[in-house]
This record gives structure tokens, C-alpha cells and sequence, in this order.
């Protein structure tokens, strides 16, 4: 089973957005895995952008925060396509023991209307 293998580590920047304080790894498919995401110290993320009418059973940094920052990092690098970057999102949450529901909310959010962020990320 895939795993996080090290402990992550944010400082709150500014409304809404952490900085990493240090490296942070996932193990992509299985442990161990040839196919590591390793997401650099200075890395900046929001978890997940959950409208705010919806943080009352969502929240953004919530138990699916650690799969939020690898998802928030494939988009912003591009280091896999925007459909395999959504699976490992839910691959994620599943290795976080997140409900169902909310792993196939959250899931379904970001496949339906993740493109915004994915393009906005290729403009850069």
C-alpha cells in the first residue's frame, strides 16, 4: 500500500496558505515504491480549495490534508498528467483512512472542477 513517509511540516504565510518547514514524501502505488513524490522544503500550498459554505463538513486542512499538499504539488510542477494527479489525490485520502464520502466528494471536486487550477498553474 502506498504511504507517507515522513512527517509534514507547515507554517501558516498569509490568509489561507502554509509554506513546507521541510521535505515531505509519498510513496506513490506501494511501500516502498520506485515512484516517490517528493515535495521540497519552501513549497507553498492551501490544502484544499474548499468553498467556504462547505467548511462546516469540509474542511481544508482537514484529514485529508496531507494528500491535499501532493495533489496541490503535481499541479503546480506538472509531474503527472491532471487525471493521474487526481488519482494519486484519492489514492491519498484512502492511505489517510478519510471517510468515503468525503474521499469521493473531494475526489469528484477536483476531476469536475480542478481544470481552473491546473491551467491557471500552466500559465506560470
Amino acid at each position: 500500500m502506498s504511504q507517507f513517509t515522513t512527517k509534514l511540516i507547515v507554517e501558516p504565510i498569509g490568509k489561507g496558505f502554509w509554506e513546507l518547514q521541510a521535505g515531505f514524501e509519498y510513496h506513490v502505488g506501494e511501500y516502498p515504491s520506485d515512484e516517490i513524490i517528493v515535495v521540497p522544503k519552501g513549497f507553498i500550498t492551501n490544502f484544499a480549495s474548499i468553498p467556504r459554505i462547505f467548511w462546516p463538513i469540509l474542511d481544508p486542512v482537514g484529514e485529508h490534508g496531507k494528500a491535499a499538499v501532493i495533489h496541490d504539488y503535481c499541479y503546480a510542477t506538472a509531474c503527472y498528467s491532471k487525471s493521474r494527479s487526481d488519482e494519486i489525490f484519492l489514492e491519498g485520502m484512502e492511505v489517510l483512512n478519510v471517510e468515503q464520502w468525503k474521499r469521493e466528494v473531494m475526489y469528484k471536486a477536483v476531476v469536475y472542477f480542478g481544470w481552473w487550477a491546473w491551467s491557471k498553474h500552466r500559465k506560470k
